[in-house]
C-alpha cells in the first residue's frame, strides 16, 4: 500500500513539475525567408572547376578558424564565375569581417559580396 501512495505522489508531482513549466515552441531557421526564388542560394553554385576550387578554398579556410561560431561555420559561400557572395547569419560584426577576410585572400579583391548578417544575441 506505501508503495501505491508513493508512486501517486511520484506520478503528481511529474505531472504538477510537467504543466508548470512552459516550453518553447521550436524557432524557425533564421535565414530561410531570404531563399527566395531568383536569388542566389547554395543550389545556383557553378560547377566549373574554378568556381569550386574558389568556394573549396573559402570554405577550408573559415572551417579551419575554430575562434568562428557554429554560425560562421554554416554560412553560404556561393561562387559563379569567380564572383563569390556570402550570405548567413553570423554571431559578430568581428565573425563578418573575418569570413570576408578570407574570402577575399582565396578570390581576390573586388570579388567578394559580403551579405552576411549579423544574428541578435538571443537568436538560438
Amino acid at each position: 500500500m506505501y508503495r501505491t501512495y508513493a508512486r501517486v505522489a511520484t506520478v503528481g508531482l511529474w505531472l504538477s513539475l510537467a504543466t508548470a513549466v512552459p516550453i518553447a515552441a521550436p524557432q524557425q531557421a533564421d535565414n530561410t525567408k531570404v531563399n527566395k526564388t531568383g536569388q542566389l542560394s547554395a543550389d545556383t553554385q557553378k560547377n566549373d572547376t574554378h568556381d569550386l576550387a574558389i568556394t573549396r578554398g573559402i570554405r577550408r579556410a573559415i572551417v579551419a578558424d575554430k575562434n568562428l561560431s557554429t554560425y560562421a561555420h554554416n554560412v553560404k559561400v556561393i561562387t559563379a564565375n569567380g564572383e563569390v557572395t556570402l550570405k548567413g547569419p553570423v554571431r559578430s560584426e568581428e565573425e563578418r569581417k573575418a569570413i570576408e577576410a578570407k574570402a577575399v585572400e582565396v578570390a581576390g579583391q573586388g570579388r567578394v559580396a559580403n551579405e552576411l548578417t549579423v544574428a541578435p544575441p538571443n537568436a538560438k
